[in-house]
């Protein structure tokens, strides 16, 4: 009898084991809210750069017969009571909305990264005293005070810019000044004032660099409470007064119709949180990748 061989002992079974970090992750559950919102966040800004591309209609096209018409496969958010296609006046209203936010972080934002850093850099009364001014401020909430100041001024673009900008201001301030006072003590900054750096030279090519990651990702996520501040002005008629209205107005203009055209101020404010959502979790990835120490599962 002829002796058999098995295939196992010509063939040996091996235990193969895949790493976790061989298997793609693009396609869990964080990373697809991370793709839909940067999907939101392009859709937004190609509609404020060219909004003829996205919009079906014109903004100011009025039409008797569709007045107060309900969402339908011609009017997709339905019309409003002039005869407008709500769509339409959304995509072209995002421009003055994207403009408050952005505009505001940059002024807001750069203000206050200045007198946070100085007072963190230079410290003692210098410090003290513009330290002060902040607390100041940040005492009033930052909705009140962009009240304030957008009341006083009166409604326009550009008051509500620098109402949003002001109040922006101290969250600025106080990240920069504490980061930069935590990268000043470090021991290549003690090394450098040893050899005889001049200290605007440490301060812009040292210190400053260093810093701008927490700045960075507040940037981000600052465009989003701008544009809440934004259109809560503008809901309440201190925003901007256009023939176009922005989302604040949109929403100011469509709560009288709630119980007979709720489409009107819906669409609008699932933009706004649409919006601010999407921002805000691009900020939160910022975060992970400007800190890898915050890195979350």
């Amino acid at each position: 009898m002829k002796d058999t061989v098995s295939v196992e002992a010509v063939f040996p079974r091996k235990n193969i084991t895949v790493s976790p970090s061989a298997v793609p992750q693009w396609f869990t559950l964080p990373h697809l809210f991370l793709y839909g919102a940067g999907t939101v966040i392009l859709l937004i800004v190609l509609g404020t750069i060219a909004p003829q591309w996205l919009a079906p209609y014109s903004p100011t096209e009025m039409r008797p017969d569709w007045i107060l018409q309900p969402p339908s496969s011609t009017n997709w958010m339905g019309t409003d009571y002039f005869g407008r296609d709500v769509l339409s006046v959304i995509i072209y209203g995002s421009r003055d909305s994207l403009l408050i936010g952005v505009a505001s972080v940059l002024i807001g934002g750069l203000t206050g990264g200045l007198i946070g850093s100085v007072s963190g850099y230079v410290g003692g009364v210098v410090d003290a005293i513009l330290m002060r001014l902040i607390d100041i401020l940040m005492t009033i909430p930052s909705v009140l005070l962009a009240l304030a100041i957008a009341a006083a001024l009166g409604p326009s673009l550009f008051n509500v810019v620098l109402a949003v900008s002001v109040a922006e201001i101290p969250r600025f301030a106080r990240v920069m000044r504490s980061q930069v006072i935590s990268v000043k003590n470090r021991s290549f900054i003690t090394a450098s004032r040893s050899i005889g750096t001049p200290h605007l030279h440490i301060f812009l090519r040292h210190v400053l660099p260093n810093s701008l990651s927490p700045f960075l990702v507040m940037s981000t996520i600052g465009v989003g409470s701008s544009i809440l501040i934004g259109s809560g002005l503008s809901f309440l008629g201190l925003g901007v007064l256009r023939e176009i209205p922005d989302w604040g107005n949109l929403l100011s203009q469509g709560r009288g119709y709630l119980t007979v055209a709720w489409w009107i101020a819906t669409f609008p404010g699932l933009a706004i949180t649409l919006f601010v959502l999407s921002v805000n979790l691009l900020g939160d990835k910022l975060r992970d990748t400007l800190d890898p120490k915050s890195s979350r599962a």
